[in-house]
């Protein structure tokens, strides 16, 4: 089970992203984040979520929220999706899963009678005072971006 984290302040996180950059929960202060996490780059549910992130990233950008996507794939490997892509947002590589632990997003899977554990795929908004106001677990990726979309409108 899953711990619930609406209504709680944002996990703190420091992690290494995209462009060279190192990035904490901390630079996001007076700024609305949607972070989503997701488990394999360049895979077709992951691929498609991040592009309808991409597609309506100037949306959230006109209600001053900020997008970043979260895997445990290498810098080299979310450098590649980035560009491959052109996702104007940054991803963060938690090979180590200290994000994923910190959002309680790491789950049991099972793949072909295999079980190990993975990331299960989740969405967090959190608002400009850095609280979790709306979460999204076991995310299906249809439509979601728009859900999302319609919450940081409301905010």
């Amino acid at each position: 089970m899953s711990k619930n984290l609406t209504g709680k302040k944002m996990p703190k996180f420091k992690a290494h992203a995209t462009s060279e950059k190192e990035i904490s929960s901390a630079d996001f202060r007076n700024k609305n984040l949607v972070i989503y996490f997701y488990p394999k780059d360049s895979t077709p549910g992951c691929t498609s979520e991040g592009q309808d992130f991409r597609d309506n990233y100037n949306k959230f950008k006109k209600l001053n929220t900020e997008i970043l996507g979260v895997s445990r794939d290498s810098i080299k490997s979310h450098e590649n999706f980035k560009a491959k892509q052109s996702f104007p947002f940054e991803l963060l590589s938690d090979p180590d899963e200290k994000v994923c632990k910190a959002f309680d997003v790491m789950k049991m899977k099972s793949m072909y009678g295999r079980e190990y554990m993975g990331v299960d795929r989740s969405t967090f908004l959190i608002n400009e005072k850095g609280k979790v106001v709306r979460e999204w677990r076991s995310v299906k990726v249809k439509g979601h971006v728009d859900e999302v979309l319609e919450s940081v409108k409301n905010l």
